[in-house]
């Protein structure tokens, strides 16, 4: 059998040639490619159902992407040797290949489509998020599926001169204060994220701007692969009309739903809403059993009358903006909702605040703890371990709903990474800060912005907890509302509502002078670039104002919180280090349980003691010390005679280690016997006067003068 022929293209992305090739691998999918950079390689296949999924009001496209640890050569840890469940990084990943491609669907379209990106090869150069979000454009593109796109990817951070850099290595983009993924069409940017050490709104568009020269070679390139490849791409229209259904919502509610958005006050519009829902499912009822609309719902088991009435709410809700300037609660697009803030809430926490604004409240806690708990990564990229962790929890009776409580989802992963990463450049190093730190946030009630109120959360239980942070860091959620013909319309911290039926949902962290964090998502089909510069000079003016309410609760790091363990440092000599861990860890386990510390200590021969009282911690400085214990010429040590021989005393001088003091030694005249003057068990100062070639220690008792004496015993 002969190798399948195979069609591919080269692109050029930051200087380093991207292939993508078909016709080889996984020719069971509707689409499929290879895509290369370096030695990092993936394969990217999609499938598509040849029928809408019954039942649903949603579009089913399902990503994922999976890390395989053969990449780099590694086998997986755990009892299984496998890769388990999804690393959170995955989660991500699969996430960035969701959002810009979500978007591109006709309404309508209920066919299932999954893409699974697989990465095989990984030379921890070429970073292999963004080369999974063109495989996947690519992928669909083959498959013929109604896909409004391409997308091109392209990740951006900037060298020390300022010059930026497309799809830059991990190295690079750790060394940069920028690092940016933007997706786009060739017209227009679809989703932005990014982590950053404090840049400008400049600096954004910028990168941004770079970035959509980058994404349109990558749109142009995928447009001519598909005709070399002969792809057809599938006409969708929408099988249903639902024209008489708009019109009899609009008939027998329209005006009800006017009227419950105009009162601004949520409880009211709910209680208006429902019954407007039921007068009209009461008219739907009414019609004969073979019209048209109860046919269709009979069909396909979709509730269209729900989401028309959606459809009628979304209509009211956005022309209150485009047209009369006010929102479903009565704020101008630049206003922010009511906040208040406290901190220390929590009685026995490390450090606790709850940020409130409007609705959306979420309760923060910080916790500390020595290095030794640090997160241990087990994944592909060069990161191994974290000392700041964040977890974000959203319980089902936040948004008043009976839900079962279990692990977290996509959804609450990546919420979490983004308050996650909007505080990390404010954290001090571990040099000057040496705890591991884990917050968690628990989303107590939501109307929309949870992981921006979890931001400010952070920040103000961080510091409540004694953390000295650089800064305090504030976040907002941004959206948008869009009608061809009319200016686009920016909105200052949305609500749910605003979220679900907006068109757009940007988050913006940093402090009063720059970015830490961004994460923008589209339901429309992308942003000008002019809209995008109104939005962050908006949010801007946004979180500063959230800045201030914070202030209001907490301006600066306190004092450490007196529940957190003490943390302390020593240093030992690098051949030291298997002394004190002593035969598979016997030794240091042996400290730990004498002293109820955690110890942690590095290949530089820093030893970190956390303790949660500081006599503990002594007793391990001591232990560790006479392990690592080696007498100098000149020391004054207190010893104990431990064994007596006609010449002399053998003292112990701790660490496993003794020395001798000749009889001539131990008193200032001569003696012609050691007993009289020094019995076994006996404790003796003593100087080290020499050390031979091989190791032995000369001790002397006499030499000590009272002067030694005493400044040992008060040291």
């Amino acid at each position: 059998m002969t190798i399948p022929e195979t069609k591919q293209f080269n692109i050029e992305i930051g200087g380093k040639t991207v292939t993508v090739e078909t016709g080889k691998y996984g020719q069971s999918t509707n689409g499929s490619v290879t895509v290369r950079c370096g030695d990092t390689m993936l394969f990217v296949h999609c499938v598509v159902s040849k029928e809408p999924r019954v039942g649903i009001d949603f579009f089913p496209l399902l990503i994922d992407y999976e890390e395989r640890m053969s990449s780099i050569g590694r086998i997986p840890g755990g009892y299984n040797r496998s890769e388990g469940k999804a690393s959170d990084k995955a989660i991500l990943v699969s996430r960035l290949i969701d959002r810009p491609i979500r978007p591109l669907f006709p309404k309508g379209y209920r066919n299932d489509i999954q893409i699974v990106a697989q990465l095989f090869s990984y030379d921890q150069q070429n970073q292999p998020d963004t080369l999974a979000m063109l495989g996947a454009s690519c992928a669909l593109m083959l498959s013929g599926a109604p896909f409004e796109g391409p997308i091109g990817a392209v990740r951006v951070s900037r060298d020390e001169n300022g010059n930026m850099i497309a799809n830059p290595t991990h190295q690079q983009a750790d060394k940069s204060d920028l690092d940016i993924v933007v997706a786009g069409t060739h017209d227009s940017v679809i989703m932005v994220e990014a982590g950053c050490k404090f840049v400008t709104e400049d600096d954004i568009m910028n990168a941004v701007e770079f970035a959509q020269g980058e994404i349109r070679k990558q749109c142009d390139a995928q447009v001519e692969f598909a005709k070399l490849c002969g792809v057809e791409k599938q006409e969708f229209v929408n099988p249903y009309d639902t024209t008489e259904l708009k019109n009899i919502i609009n008939e027998t509610a329209g005006a009800m739903i006017f009227d419950a958005y105009h009162n601004f006050d949520r409880a009211y519009r709910q209680e208006k809403l429902e019954e407007a829902k039921k007068l009209v499912k009461e008219k739907i009822e009414a019609l004969p059993e073979d019209h048209y609309i109860k046919q269709i719902i009979e069909e396909t088991g979709i509730d269209f009358v729900a989401e028309e009435f959606k459809n009628a709410e979304k209509k009211i809700m956005r022309t209150m903006i485009l047209d009369e300037g006010v929102r479903a609660d009565g704020r101008k697009p630049h206003d922010v909702r009511p906040i208040w803030c406290e901190v220390g809430v929590i009685p026995r926490a490390h450090g606790s605040a709850v940020f409130t604004r409007g609705q959306t409240q979420v309760l923060s806690v910080a916790t500390l703890a020595g290095p030794g708990m640090k997160q241990e990564l087990d994944g592909v990229d060069p990161e191994t371990e974290k000392t700041y962790m964040h977890k974000y929890i959203f319980p089902g009776f936040s948004v008043g709903e009976v839900k079962p409580l279990r692990g977290p989802g996509r959804r609450e992963v990546g919420h979490g990474a983004l308050a996650e990463r909007a505080n990390v450049p404010a954290l001090p190093s571990q040099e000057e800060f040496g705890y591991t730190i884990r917050v968690t946030s628990d989303v107590l009630e939501s109307n929309g912005s949870t992981s921006m109120a979890s931001t400010c959360g952070s920040s103000m239980a961080l510091m409540n907890a004694g953390v000295p942070v650089k800064c305090m860091i504030g976040g907002v959620a941004m959206g948008m509302i869009t009608e061809e013909g009319k200016e686009p319309v920016v909105l200052t911290d949305i609500q749910g509502i605003e979220d679900f039926l907006g068109d757009m949902d940007f988050k913006v962290t940093g402090n009063d002078t720059g970015i830490t964090a961004l994460q923008m998502d589209m339901k429309a089909k992308g942003i000008a670039n002019d809209t995008l510069r109104r939005a962050l000079a908006q949010a801007k003016e946004g979180r500063l104002h959230i800045l201030g309410k914070m202030r209001e609760a907490i301006t600066e790091p306190g004092p450490l919180s007196p529940f957190a363990p003490s943390i302390s440092t020593m240093t030992i000599p690098t051949e030291d280090i298997g002394t004190v861990i002593g035969p598979g860890g016997k030794q240091i386990r042996a400290i730990i349980d004498a002293s109820g510390a955690e110890i942690d200590i590095q290949d530089s021969g820093v030893v970190t003691i956390t303790s949660n009282d500081q006599e503990g911690a002594e007793i391990a400085k001591r232990m560790i010390r006479e392990l690592t214990f080696k007498p100098e010429v000149g020391m004054i040590i207190k010893g104990k005679v431990v064994r007596i021989i006609p010449i002399g005393a053998f003292v112990e001088l701790g660490g496993g280690k003794d020395g001798m003091v000749h009889i001539s030694q131990v008193c200032k005249e001569r003696i012609e016997t050691i007993e009289p003057h020094l019995n076994i068990g006996d404790e003796v100062i003593v100087k080290v006067i020499k050390i031979d070639e091989k190791g032995r220690v000369n001790l002397t008792i006499k030499g000590v003068t009272e002067e030694e004496k005493a400044s040992l015993v008060q040291g």
